[in-house]
C-alpha cells in the first residue's frame, strides 16, 4: 500500500450529481455512507453498502480520486494508490 497519492493533480472542480447514490436513487435501493467522485461529481454508495456503487463507478471510469460526501468528514481516497489524501 503506498503512502502517497500521485494523482491529487488529477482533482476538479465538481457539482455533485445528486444527493444520493445515484443508481440506488433509481432502483429505490439503500446506501450506507455517499463517496463523490473527484473527476465528475458522481455520487456513488461505500464499500459497506451492498451495491458498492462508488468503488464500481472508480471500475467503469478509472477515476482514481473520492471524497465522502458525509456531513462533518472531509477526507479523500485514491483506490489507485490506495491511501488517503
Amino acid at each position: 500500500m503506498s503512502s502517497r497519492c500521485n494523482h491529487a493533480d488529477q482533482i476538479q472542480s465538481v457539482t455533485p450529481s445528486a444527493q444520493g447514490c445515484e443508481e440506488c436513487l433509481k432502483t429505490g435501493d439503500r446506501w450506507v455512507h455517499l463517496r463523490m467522485c473527484l473527476t465528475c461529481g458522481h455520487i456513488g454508495c461505500c464499500d459497506s453498502s451492498k451495491n458498492k456503487h462508488a468503488t464500481k463507478h472508480f471500475h467503469a471510469t478509472n477515476h482514481p480520486l473520492v471524497q465522502s460526501f458525509e456531513r462533518g468528514e472531509n477526507w479523500r481516497w485514491c483506490y489507485l494508490d490506495q491511501t488517503f489524501l
